[in-house]
């Protein structure tokens, strides 16, 4: 029986945050969950670097969202995905989602969060109060009010169960470490 890894979604969810994670953690066998609101197509987005100051949006593929977010049982999954974007702005109201994420800190399992995924800890700010994280640079203040510290130096860190990066550049070295930490959690509890 194959592990399983839940990803949390939502329309404008950044396209290569998302799909890199899917696919790299299908490959190595395990069972993926893609939750969000509800189980429909997702647009995902592209965030570009472009010139402007800040990034620049456009469309990206449609993916589908496999189980709705009241749906899921946190207990049935080994690891967590947090793909960045514009969805974890307004998936991080959803009060599953916050009972999903709170979950995975709780029992120290591991967690990939990735560019504004650290806003959905801003609505459950104890899951920060001593952890280290890195995140998009506009997420620092969100990640310090918290009570988190944030780095800069580094392009992806590891606190305990939690890996972090910037951006999707960052994903080699971000799924790296998270494939290193869920395939201990996986031998661990064999």
């Amino acid at each position: 029986m194959s592990k399983k890894v839940l990803i949390l979604a939502g329309d404008a969810v950044e396209a290569l945050e998302v799909f890199y994670p899917y696919y790299r953690l299908l490959e190595e066998g395990f069972d993926v969950t893609i939750a969000a609101p509800q189980k429909k197509k997702l647009q995902t987005v592209v965030h570009d670097f472009t010139g402007w100051g800040t990034y620049e949006e456009k469309l990206g593929y449609l993916l589908e969202a496999n189980a709705a977010f009241s749906e899921v049982d946190p207990t049935e999954y080994e690891g967590l995905v947090i793909p960045g974007g514009r969805a974890p702005e307004y998936i991080r109201l959803d009060k599953d989602v916050q009972a999903i994420v709170k979950h995975f800190f709780e029992e120290n399992k591991p967690i990939a969060a990735i560019c504004h995924a650290s806003l959905i800890f801003e609505t459950i700010p104890e899951v920060l109060k001593g952890r280290t994280l890195t995140a998009y640079i506009a997420c620092k203040p969100g990640v310090e009010i918290a009570g988190g510290t944030y780095v800069t130096e580094s392009t992806s860190y590891v606190d305990g169960n939690l890996v972090s990066a910037h951006a999707w550049p960052d994903l080699p070295s971000f799924m790296r470490e998270f494939m290193q930490l869920i395939k201990n959690e996986s031998l661990a509890s064999v």
